[in-house]
């Protein structure tokens, strides 16, 4: 068994033009007052890094580990969900995509996938020279129009969407393990990655590839009323990255999961702050403990109702709070007798 790292905090829902959210070394101090020991790091926002200087210069890597060592800080993984998203993304969602991306990729896709794949190429790079051994992202989607299909899918579409996907993701899992980091996939809907079963598929079209692993959010799992607890009996070996985000799912006889177009604050089901849900975290943290997880607990934000300072200075504590320090001998061991082979053998009767 393993005491989970923690509390770390993700970055993205934070960072801003004023002060302490505007750069990198004065975001981390904030952070670490609040008691957070970790930051993950969006590799998108360039008031945190460059991520290809990062993935071309261990030099400025150094550099970077320096700004957030000298707060107190560590480097728990970078981030590249929005690079991943446009790995993969159908013609339908062009238009909000392309914001995604740098503006002399916008209306061309095949630039704009080009670009993205770059991107996690330098993340892969960029990852080795931080010292890093895991990494996050998203799958992106080309089936996702289709996930409740009307009229019905022709036969062979997932088959071969999923094949495509593969063969864009192939190369990229080939460069993260030769530099010997793991790429954690979100699962989230939106992605053609959405659930375990989804997951399953990729990883039949990949080969099993080794470095194909899980960034693990039980609040995606509530909104889509999976056994979330299960989840993790049933990839713990594949889950390399942990990120801590309560939800909750309220159904009503005028709407499901589905959400019926509202805004966030309206749905049924909603991400909430750290203790304001209904995820069973006590569980979540015994069980990630006992399949002996050696990553981070990193607090993600996304709340509709609480203001986010107020939840990342409750969710420094909670998640602290929920970290098991794993015990190094049997409950037990008091009324211990002792034992041999011998011994065994004539308690046996043999």
């Amino acid at each position: 068994m393993t005491t989970i790292k923690g509390p770390a905090i993700f970055l993205a829902q934070f960072m801003g033009d004023e002060a302490p959210f505007n750069t990198l070394e004065s975001i981390c101090k904030w952070a670490a007052g609040l008691g957070f020991k970790g930051v993950q790091i969006p590799s998108w926002d360039p008031r945190c890094i460059d991520l290809k200087k990062a993935a071309e210069s261990k030099t400025y890597a150094d550099e970077i580990k320096a700004i957030v060592a000298s707060t107190g800080m560590e480097i728990t993984e970078l981030s590249s969900h929005l690079q991943g998203q446009l790995v993969a993304v159908h013609p339908a969602y062009d238009a909000q995509f392309d914001g995604f991306a740098p503006k002399e990729v916008h209306g061309n896709s095949k630039a704009r996938t080009e670009w993205a794949v770059q991107q996690l190429m330098y993340a892969a790079k960029a990852s080795q020279n931080l010292g890093l051994d895991a990494h996050a992202t998203f799958s992106g989607s080309l089936l996702w129009h289709t996930v409740y299909p009307w009229p019905q899918r022709p036969a062979g579409l997932v088959e071969t969407g999923f094949t495509e996907l593969a063969k864009r993701w192939m190369p990229i899992l080939n460069e993260f393990d030769k530099v010997g980091v793991d790429l954690c996939y979100e699962i989230h809907p939106g992605e053609d990655l959405h659930d375990g079963i989804t997951y399953e598929m990729f990883l039949d079209k990949v080969k099993q590839h080794p470095r194909a692993c899980l960034l693990y959010d039980p609040s995606h799992f509530v909104l889509q009323c999976m056994d979330y607890l299960g989840y993790i009996d049933a990839f713990h070996e594949r889950i390399k990255m942990f990120h801590v985000k309560d939800a909750e799912f309220n159904p009503t006889a005028k709407q499901g999961v589905y959400g019926g177009y509202q805004n966030w604050i309206d749905r049924a089901g909603r991400f909430r702050s750290l203790g304001d849900g209904q995820v069973d975290f006590k569980s979540i943290f015994s069980k990630l403990a006992a399949y002996n997880y050696k990553g981070w607990a990193v607090m993600e934000w996304e709340c509709a109702i609480k203001h986010p300072e107020v939840g990342a200075a409750e969710g420094a504590l909670f998640i602290q709070k929920n970290i098991i320090k794993v015990t190094e001998k049997a409950f037990d061991d008091f009324a211990n007798t002792g034992s041999d082979e011998a011994f065994n053998k004539k308690i046996l009767g043999i």
